[in-house]
């Protein structure tokens, strides 16, 4: 892959930041009850709300026969499913479902009850690591973020352990206006 579009992809995961809903948001309940199915039936639901879910679903799966990681071909293609980059950038799947996670609209989530099951059980036996993690953006977030208040972050987050990978110019760079989070992160899954 061209670092260009390397360093774009990082960009897109790591400075991830929309504007906090305004209210607190409900609790997503519902797709852990959902029995756990195969890849291919979880992303049924997500066809006509995610271009080209399907065949990105192939070419994934194609990508992960016998992971080494102890995790099931499906719970891994779920998981390289949500990282896979779609051009245009809008139309990858984990952009569309953390904007979905972050609405206000809960009603919006039933559709990805069965890919939320699949990819959160695959997630959870993952090993987890406690470091600290960052995550930045080329804005003063300082107004949104008041020191000392707790905030939920609905997505799913990626994050760095390296500073130096956000002052890569195309990330945030070294200079100007940013907001760089460290996050001392208890649970964090390297994927």
């Amino acid at each position: 892959m061209d670092t260009n579009y390397s360093d774009k992809s990082m960009y897109f995961r790591v400075a991830d930041f929309s504007p906090l809903p305004k209210r607190m948001l409900a609790p997503i309940e519902g797709y852990e009850n959902m029995p756990l199915v195969s890849i291919e039936d979880a992303v049924k639901p997500l066809v006509s709300i995610v271009p080209k879910v399907e065949r990105n679903l192939y070419i994934v799966k194609q990508n992960c026969k016998n992971p080494a990681d102890g995790l099931t071909t499906d719970e891994s293609a779920s998981i390289m499913l949500y990282t896979y980059e779609s051009i245009p950038h809008e139309n990858s799947l984990y952009v569309i479902l953390n904007e979905t996670l972050r609405s206000e609209e809960r009603q919006k989530l039933i559709p990805w009850f069965s890919y939320l099951r699949l990819v959160l059980t695959a997630v959870a036996r993952l090993p987890s690591d406690r470091h600290f993690v960052n995550r930045g953006i080329r804005k003063d977030l300082r107004a949104d973020y008041p020191k000392g208040s707790t905030f939920i972050w609905w997505g799913f987050s990626s994050c760095t352990s390296s500073v130096e990978v956000l002052e890569a110019e195309m990330i945030l760079g070294k200079a100007g206006t940013r907001t760089l989070f460290q996050i001392d992160c208890h649970t964090g899954k390297n994927i």
